[in-house]
């Protein structure tokens, strides 16, 4: 008998990269107040951040998981000032 190899798929995955709350966001404090003088409601507040999706390859859903999650501790957030969720896409 042979082993079975295991089933690779594809899985899209989002990793959401925030400022933490205490880190002021220039950016995001610019387009806050820019708003009214465009003509647009104002907000109460405003962040912004980064948005990244992934397509992995992985034998299920929560390895695909684990491996975006290392991308993100590694390369993607700069764990002092910013913190980050990972998701699957549906």
């Amino acid at each position: 008998m042979t082993a079975s190899l295991p089933v690779m798929a594809v899985h899209q995955v989002v990793v959401d990269v925030m400022l933490k709350p205490e880190i002021l966001d220039p950016a995001g404090q610019a387009v806050l107040n820019a708003l009214p003088s465009l003509g647009l409601p104002a907000a109460q507040g405003l962040r912004i951040g980064k948005h990244v999706e992934l397509a992995l390859v992985a034998e299920d859903a929560d390895t695909a998981l684990e491996q975006a999650t290392k991308m993100a501790e590694v390369l993607l957030v700069n764990p002092v000032i910013e913190d980050f969720t990972v998701r699957l896409l549906p």
